[in-house]
């Protein structure tokens, strides 16, 4: 038996490209600045997540243990966590790992002071369109996207934390 799209020829071209045009604005839509973040409670997830993140600037880090730049970036998020949680700073590190072990044997060994836990559905890394490991997206203090950062370079960390105190001195 052979499917056959039941529309009129001249038709299906039309709905394949209103479908592509479709899916390509929700993916890039959802990562672009300015636009809230999703619930992490729509999420499944191994670990515990930070509670209270109203009126908190946060820092959620897209990770895998396979990643070396990952490995890079653990440090800088530590001594930003460290040095900025008291004036209400979050740093959430979300694991793309598929396995668990990996996982924890990643975070056992930097030992981050920051919260990790691990994404079991990859729906919010698919619903934003991450695009490369390590992914950094910022948020204000409303949940709102200000800052994204692909990848972890050399300016990274001084990048990061000029962004983190723009945001924590903002208003909310």
């Amino acid at each position: 038996m052979k499917f056959q799209l039941l529309l009129p020829r001249r038709f299906r071209f039309g709905a394949l490209l209103a479908f592509a045009v479709f899916i390509s604005q929700r993916q890039t839509q959802a990562v672009e600045i300015g636009s809230p973040f999703p619930a992490f409670s729509g999420y499944r997830f191994e670990g515990t997540l930070p509670t209270d993140l109203a009126g908190k600037v946060v820092v959620v880090d897209f990770w895998a243990s396979w990643c070396a730049p990952c490995k890079a970036s653990f440090p800088t998020l530590s001594a930003v966590q460290n040095e900025f949680g008291s004036r209400g700073l979050v740093v959430l590190g979300v694991s793309v790992d598929e396995k668990p072990g990996p996982y924890e044997q990643f975070k056992k060994r930097l030992n981050p002071s920051f919260s990790t836990v691990r994404e079991t559905d990859h729906r919010i890394t698919a619903d934003l369109n991450v695009p490369t490991m390590p992914t950094t997206i910022l948020l204000d203090r409303t949940g709102r996207i200000r800052f994204v950062h692909a990848g972890f370079h050399d300016d990274t960390p001084a990048r990061l934390r000029q962004e983190v105190l723009q945001l924590l001195e903002e208003k909310s």
